[in-house]
């Protein structure tokens, strides 16, 4: 007999953004019961409990996860979920300073209609990117600017939100200076200085809602955007250029897609993933076509 999966697990962060998970607590598990279901909570803390918890738990009792926090919490438990070999959908509640993974798919912002998403039906594949030997959902970056949401302080983000990244990335500008990279695909090698890449597979990262455009997040590949060595003056003029998703034909921005790259450097250079620090170079980068599956509102997302 077919078990019953009438259970979900809520994996939640409940320091994320502003704290408004601590304010809907119980209304999500209110929602989650009326729909008869059994709620199995589970606090976020850096990764090993939900791990364990996963590598632990009998899927066919689950009919879903919702995980509740920003993009850092959300990769936290799509890393778990990929080494535990778990296959249930993932809801996503967002709840972080940007967001960037929910605003790919256009959720609510309103928590009754967020919660009608989570519990439905409508869901769509998307692709999970690999970085040595770590998974991410949205972005990894490299070098300066990009990766402001590591330097931005907390309170800061969380006071004013998005704008926080801007205002940093804007004093990081003098003291930024160009590094050596080799970019190395199955399809060409690029070699030169860059201020700073983003190897995406959504289309924004640390609030910059346009950085990669064109990105879609099922398409078996990766959009890689480095940002080449240029005269300073020519900088800031692009940074308003990435707030307005126009320098993908700026001469000085190299754009390509690609299924695989490794990133090599003679230099120590810091690494994000997902707004987290992230692995030591070199980097080898690869996709898992279509490995996860997320709810989405039926109402704005448009299916391939």
């Amino acid at each position: 007999m077919e078990k019953k999966k009438n259970k979900i697990l809520l994996y939640y962060n409940a320091y994320s953004g502003s704290g408004v998970f601590k304010n809907n607590l119980d209304r999500i598990v209110e929602r989650c019961q009326r729909a008869g279901y059994q709620v199995v909570p589970v606090r976020a803390a850096k990764g090993r409990i939900i791990s364990k918890v996963l590598e632990d738990i009998d899927q066919t009792e689950f009919s879903r996860i919702i995980a509740a926090g920003g993009d850092g919490t959300i990769n936290l438990c799509v890393n778990a979920m990929v080494k535990n070999d778990i296959n249930l959908p993932l809801a996503i509640l967002p709840a972080g300073t940007a967001n960037d993974f929910a605003y790919y798919f256009e959720l609510p912002s309103d928590m009754e209609l967020l919660l009608d998403v989570a519990l439905g039906e409508k869901s769509t594949k998307v692709d999970v990117g690999v970085v040595n030997n770590r998974n991410f959902i949205n972005v990894a970056a490299m070098g300066a600017l990009i990766d402001v949401s590591q330097k931005t302080d907390p309170t800061l983000k969380n006071a004013i939100g998005v704008l926080a990244y801007y205002l940093k990335a804007l004093t990081e500008i003098p003291q930024i200076r160009a590094l050596p990279v080799k970019l190395i695909t199955p399809e060409k090698t690029y070699e030169g200085e860059v201020y700073f890449m983003v190897v995406m597979n959504g289309e924004s990262a640390g609030g910059f809602r346009k950085l990669s455009p064109q990105s879609s997040m099922n398409d078996g590949l990766l959009d890689v955007i480095a940002f080449k060595k240029m005269p300073m003056v020519e900088l800031a003029p692009l940074l308003f250029e990435v707030v307005n998703g126009r320098h993908p034909n700026n001469r000085n921005v190299l754009c390509f897609q690609t299924e695989s790259m490794t990133i090599e450097s003679p230099e120590d250079i810091s690494t994000d993933i997902d707004g987290e620090h992230g692995e030591k170079l070199p980097l080898h980068f690869s996709v898992l076509h279509e490995r996860l599956e997320v709810f989405v509102s039926g109402d704005t997302w448009h299916y391939d």
